[in-house]
């Protein structure tokens, strides 16, 4: 059973992810037809911005290996910690290091890409032995 729901997980990471890259990629060519380049280039931001934490909290709370539940909750409260100060810092990196330059395409995108866990359960196939 444990390596079913592990396998599940993996499933469900993998198409989030793909999800998250087709949204990214739509804004990107939203953005080229709307503002050139620059738009282009404040979608990627944006997108980087909300995957980095993402995957950092995927790696840190090791969703993608069989682990016992037994400190669960200490994991989860760690890697939402973590990935709430990468997601602060990648903010500040971005504005003070490389700010975008049309920030309305920057924050589109990084809502889009967050928002996209809303809607990846339907991408989960229905059936629970698929």
């Amino acid at each position: 059973m444990q390596r079913y729901e592990t396998q599940r997980r993996k499933a469900y990471v993998v198409r989030l992810t793909i999800a998250q890259l087709m949204i990214t990629f739509v804004g990107m060519l939203a953005a080229y037809l709307v503002a050139d380049l620059e738009g282009v280039s404040s979608v990627f931001k944006g997108a980087l911005v909300a995957l980095l934490p993402h995957a950092f909290f995927i790696k840190r709370m090791g969703v993608l290996r069989g682990t016992s539940p037994s400190k669960a909750a200490m994991r989860l409260f760690r890697a939402e910690a973590g990935k709430f100060g990468l997601t602060v810092a990648l903010f500040v990196a971005v504005f003070v290091a490389a700010p975008p330059s049309n920030p309305t395409f920057f924050f589109y995108a990084y809502v889009a890409v967050v928002l996209t866990h809303w809607l990846t359960p339907w991408l989960m196939p229905k059936n629970a032995n698929a």
